[in-house]
C-alpha cells in the first residue's frame, strides 16, 4: 500500500494499525466510527455534511480521536468513487491510507436493524479480519475518471436512442405518416422522416405528427452523431491507456474502457482468480454424484460480465480458434452456456495478465481497428 510500510503475507489489520475507521457515506453528510483494531472497541462516532468545509472537519476529528500516527490509522469506506470521492480524496491528501469497504454478506440471513451509525461500525469491523493484501486500494486516475464519465454518457445515449426510436415507431405505427412501419425503422427511413418538411394539404392530425415524427426522427439522428464521437473519444483514450488490451482479438473502444475501470490499477485486484471472480466468470461447483460440472457465476460486476460477453461472441463469428473451440466443446457434450463460461474465465485471466504486465512497461501510443 502507499504508505511504504512492508507488510507479510496474510497479515491483517490489527498487526499493522492501531485504529480502523469506518466510513458510510451518503449524498448529504458522511457518518464515521473509529474502532480500535485491536479490541473491536468501538472509540467514537460523528456525522460531518459532504462538503469541502465537512471533509476538513473530519480529518481533525480522526487526528484528536486517535491521538496516533496517521500511519496507525487505516480508512474503510464505501462509496469511494461515488459520493465519498470528495472525502477520500481529502484523506488521501492528508496521508491517511483509503481502502474499499468489504462487501456486506446478507445472503440467507435475516437483515438486521440499520443505520448509518451502525453502518459505519459494521464497515470497521467487517475490514478488521481481512489480510492486509487483499484490502481493495479504491480506483484513481484521471484517465479512469474520464473513462467513467464518457461510458455512463454512452449507456444515457443509447437509452434515450432506444426509447427514440420506439416512440417514434409507434408514432408510425398509429397514424397514416406513408411510412411503412411494419418492422422496425431502418436508418434510412429515420433520416428521410428526419428531413420532412411542412405539407400545407395536411390536416391539423396529419400535420402534428408529421411534426411530432419529424422531431423525434432528427432527435434520434444527433444522437447518433453524439454516439460516434463518443466512441472517437473511448477510442483515443484506450488506445493510450492500453495499447496491448487494444491489440487483443475482439475488444474495441468500448469493452476496452470497462476492462480499464474494472480493473483500475496495480494491487487494486490481487490476481487473476479475484479479477475472473469479480467479472462473474470464476466457475462455481454444481457436481451432484458421479456428475462433475460447474455453473455460472450470477454475481460480480455485471458491467465487466457484460463486456466480457460481447468481446466472446466476436471472437466466436470472427476468431478461427474460439470458432474451434467452440465446436470442441459442443462435441464433448457441453452446452452454450458451458462453453461461454469456460471461454469468459479464459478471457479474464488473459485480459488481468495484458494490465498487469502492461503497466511495468512505457506506453506506446498504437493504432487499433477492433470493433467490439
Amino acid at each position: 500500500m502507499k504508505n511504504g510500510r512492508k507488510h507479510h503475507a496474510h497479515e491483517n489489520c490489527p498487526h499493522t494499525y492501531q485504529y480502523v475507521v469506518g466510513v458510510d457515506t451518503h449524498a448529504r453528510s458522511h457518518t464515521l466510527a473509529i474502532i480500535d483494531a485491536a479490541t473491536a472497541a468501538k472509540i467514537d462516532v460523528a456525522h460531518f455534511p459532504s462538503t469541502p468545509a465537512g471533509s476538513a472537519r473530519c480529518i481533525s476529528w480522526m487526528t484528536r480521536r486517535t491521538k496516533t500516527k496517521i500511519v496507525q490509522v487505516l480508512i474503510s469506506m464505501e462509496g469511494t468513487n461515488s459520493y465519498g470521492s470528495g472525502l477520500r480524496e481529502s484523506m488521501e491528501n492528508s496521508g491517511f491510507q483509503v481502502v474499499e469497504a468489504p462487501l456486506l454478506q446478507i445472503r440467507g440471513k435475516k437483515r438486521a436493524a440499520k443505520s448509518d451509525t451502525l453502518d459505519a461500525v459494521q464497515i470497521a469491523i467487517r475490514t478488521l479480519p481481512i489480510p492486509i493484501d487483499r484490502l481493495t486500494v479504491p480506483r484513481n486516475g484521471d484517465e479512469r475518471q474520464a473513462l467513467r464519465i464518457l461510458l455512463g454518457t454512452r449507456s444515457q445515449m443509447t437509452r434515450l436512442s432506444t426509447a427514440t426510436i420506439n416512440a417514434l415507431t409507434a408514432l408510425a405505427r398509429t397514424n397514416n405518416l406513408g411510412v411503412d412501419a411494419r418492422r422496425p425503422l431502418s436508418k434510412k427511413q429515420i433520416r428521410q422522416i428526419s428531413a420532412w418538411r411542412t405539407r400545407d394539404a395536411d390536416s391539423l392530425s396529419q400535420r402534428i405528427a408529421r411534426d411530432e415524427a419529424k422531431r423525434l426522427a432528427t432527435r434520434i439522428t444527433s444522437l447518433w452523431e453524439e454516439t460516434k464521437d463518443n466512441l472517437m473519444a473511448l477510442d483515443t483514450l484506450t488506445t493510450s491507456m492500453s495499447p496491448a488490451l487494444r491489440a487483443m482479438k475482439g475488444i474495441g473502444p468500448v469493452s476496452a474502457a470497462q476492462f480499464l475501470i474494472s480493473w483500475s490499477h496495480p494491487g487494486r485486484i490481487h490476481s487473476e482468480a479475484a479479477f475472473a471472480s469479480l467479472a462473474g466468470a470464476s466457475p462455481i461447483p454444481a457436481s451432484s454424484g458421479n456428475t462433475q460440472k460447474h455453473r455460472l457465476n450470477r454475481g460480480g460486476d455485471r458491467q465487466l460480465n457484460q463486456a466480457l460477453h460481447t468481446v466472446i461472441l466476436v471472437r466466436i463469428r470472427t476468431d478461427p480458434d474460439t470458432k474451434t473451440y467452440v465446436e470442441k466443446r459442443t462435441q464433448e457434450g457441453k452446452n452454450k452456456r458451458e462453453t461461454m463460461r469456460c471461454l469468459k474465465r479464459y478471457l479474464a485471466r488473459k485480459i488481468h495478465r495484458t494490465l498487469t504486465k502492461e503497466q511495468a512497461a512505457p506506453r506506446e501510443t498504437a493504432p487499433s481497428k477492433n470493433v467490439a
